[in-house]
């Protein structure tokens, strides 16, 4: 009880459980699990720096190149192919309710979608991530915080880092521990500083599972044919936003590092959410 007693969002959930008969000992567990309690990241950012504006913690991504994408005959997320990119910075955490609500109160973003949203503006779910935003909102938020929408590459990196890791842990499969996606139970995003366990190399949390993440990109299935060899920035136009991480929902060979999505840029749901980036000066 310990734990759930200042983290309402896990009693709340259990509640809700409860008076939908779905309730079980081992889906209270795995939430539980998210915490990693006990146990620390064996990541240390390289560097680390904290936003003047929204007060987002950023994590170093040094200049190089890496290998993107998957192995094999060319689909939507291969061939693998090596690209190079300048470092950059990228939010530790997806964009919390809390963080996006002082955009809005600042009169820069629009409010997501309420009648659809049961988590935003309720001080339970203040550090879930912001979700029913359209990749307009997402941008106009990184924009207000002196950031910008990742792009596909920069986001893969930020995942993998330079060893092709399958996930941002490594190679090992998906636990409850280690991120949340469907075999975790839990069934909606949880808060953006759960799973340090899951922490990709360079300190990012969260990187696959709990919601998918807009990035910069126009998607294209057969990008990666063309893509050039430095600083990626997708194709030059196209009628759908690539997304990256997976969610919640997603089972565990749809949270790859490699994993991409597809969504209309005008369109908010659920799962999706959203992190920043910003060049390094």
């Amino acid at each position: 009880m310990l734990v759930i007693v200042p983290n309402l969002d896990v009693a709340a959930r259990a509640f809700r459980a409860l008076a939908s008969g779905t309730f079980t000992l081992t889906r209270l567990r795995y939430d539980i699990a998210s915490f990693d309690l006990g146990q620390s990241s064996s990541i240390t950012p390289i560097d680390r720096k904290v936003s003047p504006v929204d007060g987002m913690t950023q994590v170093y991504v040094p200049a190089g190149a890496f290998a993107m994408g998957d192995e094999g005959d060319p689909d939507e997320n291969s061939p693998q192919h090596a690209v190079f990119i300048n470092a950059f910075w990228i939010d530790q955490l997806e964009v919390s309710n809390s963080l996006y609500e002082k955009c809005v109160k600042a009169g820069e973003c629009l409010e997501p979608t309420l009648r659809l949203n049961p988590f935003y503006s309720k001080w339970i779910y203040r550090d879930y991530p912001v979700t029913y935003v359209s990749w307009f909102q997402a941008a106009d938020y990184c924009a207000w915080a002196g950031r910008r929408l990742p792009t596909e590459a920069e986001w893969e990196k930020a995942a993998r880092g330079t060893d092709s890791r399958k996930f941002p842990w490594g190679n090992e499969r998906p636990n409850p521990r280690l991120a949340n996606y469907a075999d975790a139970l839990i069934g909606e995003p949880v808060p953006v500083h759960r799973y340090p366990l899951g922490a990709s190399p360079y300190g990012a949390l969260n990187m696959v599972g709990n919601v998918r993440e807009w990035v910069a990109d126009w998607y294209d299935i057969h990008y990666y044919q063309t893509s050039p060899s430095n600083h990626p920035i997708g194709p030059d136009a196209g009628s759908e936003r690539s997304m990256r991480s997976g969610a919640y929902d997603a089972n565990a060979n749809e949270i790859l590092t490699t994993s991409r999505y597809k969504h209309e840029p005008q369109s908010a749901g659920l799962s999706r959410g959203f992190r920043c980036v910003e060049p390094e000066k």
